[in-house]
């Protein structure tokens, strides 16, 4: 399959971008950081997104949604990664969606709706360390009466703090299981965490938190293959956010190059310049086709799937890496102000790649699965 976008997948990107430039461009990052809003997410631009399909690109058409796969996913969170919006795209219409569809008709019917439409968000709670562990997680639910009680704790749940549900994975007698979780049940505590792009995730803490049996997602003890269903969706998305921020640095960049003066001369005539801008604009060439490779993996269900995304999540990350940084360096000392917007991206570039696994895990990731 060729590894470029379909007409149709085409128009979705233009609009997605169209909406995103006149809605919430850089400005509105910035307007919610510099008000210290109380959410840092806008409901009212969820909803819109809601009303344009975006919210529930991925969620079915019975129940709201348009019926997408992987690859239009990736175009809406790449148009994220350019105007770095903050939005529960990433934790609700990509993670949370996804592990839904897998729940049982009353979970499905309660909240794909409610996402698609950009009424509700849904947050997926499942780091636990400093770093991407999924392997890793302690959080356990026992068995209690007819349901379960929850302990343990959750770092880096996107918008967590505004969230409408949780769905927590937790450690059963055998396995691992997915649970939805009223923020407001007791035994709940949510710490609102502003990362370093001024956008939101928070910190999760579960002392003996009581759920029905209802609360399960899919089946108790088989949560596993649900959820990483879902992460590899999510990485996948974040990967084709990372090539939109590194993309639009060097958009930025290449205006820089071509207006700014110096020695009588226009910096973009310089060689050297030169040089760096070419080798940049093929390698933001290569992450996007990974990265739309591993979209349409995912989207046939090939076998290779997981580990096309985590080529995809380490070249686009280790590419809008370079993007940023020569972003900073082309544009001399005021590329480290604030005026401009090339810092901005690259503290987005930066949670990015630590979201769900950075480089190291993915290639990590890779080498066991060739059996190193």
């Amino acid at each position: 399959m060729p590894l470029i976008l379909t007409e149709e997948q085409t128009m979705l990107k233009d609009a997605a971008d169209g909406f995103l430039n006149d809605n919430a461009p850089i400005a509105h990052l910035r307007k919610l950081r510099d008000s210290r809003d109380a959410d840092g997410v806008s409901r009212d631009l969820w909803k819109a997104f809601g009303e344009m399909g975006f919210a529930g690109v991925i969620i079915p058409e019975e129940h709201g949604g348009s019926g997408l796969g992987a690859v239009e996913a990736g175009v809406v969170a790449e148009a994220l990664g350019r105007t770095l919006t903050p939005s529960p795209f990433m934790g609700s219409g990509v993670l949370s969606a996804t592990v839904l569809k897998g729940g049982s008709a009353e979970q499905q019917a309660a909240w794909l709706p409610r996402i698609a439409a950009g009424e509700a968000i849904v947050s997926l709670a499942v780091d636990e360390g400093a770093k991407h562990a999924p392997a890793k997680i302690a959080t356990v639910a026992e068995r209690s009466g007819n349901g379960f009680r929850l302990n343990g704790a959750k770092g880096f749940v996107l918008d967590g703090h505004v969230a409408d549900a949780l769905i927590v994975a937790a450690l059963t007698e055998n396995g691992l299981t997915l649970f939805l979780v009223d923020p407001k049940t007791t035994g709940v505590e949510i710490e609102r965490t502003v990362m370093v792009d001024a956008h939101n995730a928070a910190r999760v803490f579960l002392t003996d938190v009581e759920v029905d049996a209802d609360a399960v997602i899919g089946t108790v003890d088989g949560g596993e293959p649900l959820l990483e269903g879902a992460l590899n969706l999510g990485r996948a998305c974040a990967a084709a956010s990372l090539n939109g921020a590194g993309d639009q640095a060097f958009q930025l960049t290449l205006e820089y190059l071509r207006t700014r003066k110096q020695f009588g001369k226009l910096i973009g005539e310089f060689q050297s310049l030169q040089h760096r801008a070419a080798h940049l604009f093929t390698e933001i060439e290569i992450a996007r086709a990974a990265v739309i490779g591993a979209l349409q993996a995912l989207d046939g269900g090939k076998d290779h799937g997981a580990l096309a995304v985590s080529v995809a999540k380490a070249k686009a990350g280790k590419v809008a890496e370079l993007a940023v940084q020569e972003a900073v360096q082309m544009h001399g000392g005021v590329g480290m102000t604030d005026e401009f917007d090339v810092g901005l991206f690259m503290k987005r570039v930066r949670v990015l790649n630590e979201l769900l696994g950075d480089a190291g895990f993915h290639q990590e990731r890779m080498a066991q699965a060739r059996g190193f």
